[in-house]
């Protein structure tokens, strides 16, 4: 523990006695009192999943509709390290990352000191998924600044065929600690789009997916709930 500059000031008059009387008596020998050693800061890393971890926890293939494949250049992970928190940024959100992966970026957040991430498609269809650990409460804020953005993203244009995109969201009870769904829709589109974020403890799932006439819907839900029974399995092990 820290001592705050009022303890460090008590404790440095309290030593002025022993001090004079060791100068009156003329004596150079030392005092010998040894100073207790700080305690060590605690690690707010301490019991998160790292992104070797998290990978582990990734819905595999099978979870994912025919059709679709690996994307090589979409898989990541923060590995066996932490890295540093991020705070968030309070600008305005911009809507039009609902439609890529790691949208959960457009909440402010960068992202978790641990992830992992990768995604499935086709020349059409497209499934990502991503699991990011938090330290602290900070989970719990990122669902609430997701809320945050169904309410400003409600309508937006798209950057692609500058068409204008409908959001509707609502929680989502059943799954993990906590749910919210986000469905886009829009006139210029073949097929609308599923997000899924939920919470596990202090990890944060997110999901994307454009697969299927449901706008994504069942595949979506049919992932997120494979990465929280595995995350539930890490938290067991």
């Amino acid at each position: 523990m820290r001592l705050s500059p009022r303890a460090a000031t008590l404790l440095a008059v309290a030593a002025l006695p022993l001090a004079l009387t060791a100068c009156s008596s003329g004596s150079s020998a030392d005092t010998g009192g040894a100073s207790a050693e700080p305690a060590k800061a605690k690690d707010l890393n301490a019991g998160l999943p790292t992104g070797t971890q998290l990978k582990k926890a990734l819905a595999p293939a099978s979870a994912f509709p025919s059709g679709l494949t690996l994307e090589a250049d979409g898989s990541a992970d923060s590995g066996g390290t932490f890295v540093p928190p991020s705070t968030r940024k309070a600008a305005k959100p911009d809507c039009t990352r609902l439609e890529t992966t790691s949208w959960i970026q457009v909440t402010g957040y960068k992202g978790g000191v641990s992830f992992a991430q990768n995604d499935y498609a086709n020349k059409s269809e497209e499934v990502a998924q991503e699991v990011d650990a938090f330290q602290g409460t900070t989970a719990t804020d990122v669902m609430k600044a997701v809320q945050s953005v169904a309410r400003a993203c409600a309508t937006y244009t798209d950057t692609d065929a500058h068409a204008k995109v409908k959001l509707t969201g609502a929680s989502t009870a059943g799954l993990g600690d906590e749910a919210y769904t986000m469905t886009l829709t829009s006139g210029y589109w073949q097929n609308g789009t599923t997000l899924i974020a939920a919470r596990s403890g202090n990890s944060v799932v997110t999901v994307l997916s454009t697969a299927g006439a449901d706008n994504g819907a069942a595949s979506a839900k049919k992932v997120t709930t494979q990465v929280l029974d595995s995350l539930k399995n890490l938290k067991s092990a």
